[in-house]
């Protein structure tokens, strides 16, 4: 019988010890082509295959994530498994659990699956809770922070890492534990331009840019890293990140979102541990716990001037098109006037197209709040807007993808409007969530998702392609929309 020697190296790396065949079969079977990848420069100029090996042929060695796969492949190819690397499940008394939530004296209510998910994450000690935008992760995270700080106590790297993608969301995060009741001010030091990062306090909330490129031994404090919004982590300066906590035991990866590639979930399982469903929207939806949500998609028709005019165009040349249409951009300007409540509208071009949407809707709707949010503004301005916004119902925010799609918590929001194209799952579901939070009058949530079809001749254009794929999403997640066609006037 064949069989292999598993050990710990690490908390990044388990070697595998085995024949060259067993090794060359777990290479095949751990390798992946990156979806996309025949597009990139690096392949078309063959400097790369397109391809990730989660396993080395060479080393033997894989992400320690990806240890239950690893077993389960051997089981499977009847490999026997010598297995020293001590990995096992955690105890849990679950009258424990109740007692320490008991004495955190939270104001808020800690739902069921909110204390399941921490509990995973207690027994597994490395685990990727997926769990939908506005189902309370920071709470969640609150949990885990609270009672590691406990674990971790005596150890010499005795320190949490929290890492988000944004300014805005360690701002967000840091007034999160605030509400809850924690003194932030005292044990929470927060990491990102402008701020120092050393410090004394154990709870670190940074964001990935500002600490990718410190040492390893600037990371061997860390006894636990959580990583919120993870499905972000797949980038190389991130798992550069995950890579360099070699002693770090308790790893958590939060995220709403997990895009269709295969290799996207493996690569975050290899750095955090296995996925594990938290709860889904619909189950929110039905419990009265988030907002119910209507999708109008409005389907623009182009005349035939402009579907003659882009019939034989890039998709670069499309979108610069559309961000510069008269018709279109008015019709996104009375569209934000008009909406009752407060209104996100979501763009993806700042100077060509975010810009000349503020002037448009600023000139429009005098009678109301407007606020414009980029990657040029400071992170304590962005958390104004927000509490501003919670607090109005009649604002609007014109906001970039990359700002306010992800993670952003804004309780009080009625509208959302999707004015530049996109056909990403992730970046299409975490911009939806900024509505699904339940609102101060218990109103839905409404979703106006802009497609253009300049079709010619049969022949979809680029951007309405990208609107079957959005429709698809919402097929998938069980979402109610209606498609209507708008006739775009000049």
């Amino acid at each position: 019988m064949r069989n292999i020697i598993l050990d710990k190296k690490d908390e990044v790396h388990l070697t595998v010890d085995a024949e060259a065949d067993i090794r060359r079969d777990l290479s095949s079977y751990f390798t992946f082509e990156v979806p996309g990848a025949k597009f990139m420069p690096s392949v078309r100029h063959r400097k790369w295959d397109g391809k990730i090996r989660l396993f080395s042929y060479a080393n033997g060695q894989i992400y320690t994530g990806l240890y239950p796969y690893l077993i389960n492949w051997c089981k499977e190819n009847d490999v026997q498994v010598v297995d020293n690397t001590g990995i096992k499940d955690a105890t849990l008394d679950d009258k424990l659990v109740d007692s320490f939530i008991s004495k955190l004296k939270i104001p808020f209510e800690v739902r069921d699956y909110q204390k399941e998910a921490f509990k995973h994450s207690l027994i597994k000690s490395r685990c990727l809770l997926l769990s939908p935008t506005a189902s309370g992760k920071s709470l969640i995270t609150y949990l885990m922070v609270r009672f590691n700080l406990l674990r971790l106590k005596e150890e010499k790297n005795n320190k949490i890492l929290i890492i988000v993608p944004t300014t805005s969301l360690v701002e967000q995060l840091y007034k999160d534990f605030k509400d809850y009741g924690y003194n932030s001010d005292r044990n929470v030091h927060r990491i990102y331009q402008g701020h120092e990062k050393e410090t004394n306090k154990r709870i670190v909330i940074s964001t990935w840019q500002s600490i990718y490129e410190m040492p390893k031994k600037w990371f061997s404090e860390y006894g636990m890293i959580i990583g919120d919004e993870a499905h972000l982590f797949k980038a190389v300066s991130l798992t550069k990140i995950l890579s360099k906590l070699v002693d770090c035991k308790y790893r958590v990866g939060l995220t709403g979102t997990l895009d269709d590639s295969k290799t996207h979930k493996l690569v975050l399982e290899g750095l955090f541990g296995a996925v594990n469903r938290v709860v889904s929207t619909s189950e929110l939806q039905q419990k009265k716990q988030l907002a119910a949500l209507k999708i109008y998609c409005l389907v623009l028709q182009h005349d035939k001037y402009s579907r003659d005019f882009l019939k034989e165009k890039s998709y670069q040349e499309e979108m610069d098109f559309l961000v510069s249409c008269e018709a279109r951009n008015k019709f996104i300007t009375n569209l934000c006037s008009d909406l009752q409540g407060n209104s996100l509208c979501l763009f993806q071009y700042v100077e060509k197209h975010g810009m000349l949407l503020k002037q448009m809707i600023e000139k429009k709707a005098k009678s109301k709040q407007v606020f414009f949010v980029y990657g040029g503004v400071e992170a304590e301005e962005r958390e104004k807007i927000r509490a501003i916004t919670e607090k109005s119902d009649n604002a609007i925010i014109i906001a970039s993808y990359g700002t306010f799609s992800t993670g952003i918590n804004i309780r009080n929001l009625h509208n959302i409007v999707f004015s530049s194209p996109s056909k990403s799952k992730i970046r299409n579901l975490q911009s939806i969530g900024r509505g699904l939070r339940l609102k101060d009058n218990n109103s839905n949530a409404t979703l106006y998702d802009l497609a253009d079809d300049l079709s010619y001749n049969e022949k979809e254009n680029y951007t309405m392609a990208h609107f079957r794929e959005r429709i698809n999403i919402y097929n998938e997640e069980g979402f109610d929309y209606e498609i209507h066609e708008v006739e775009l006037k000049a």
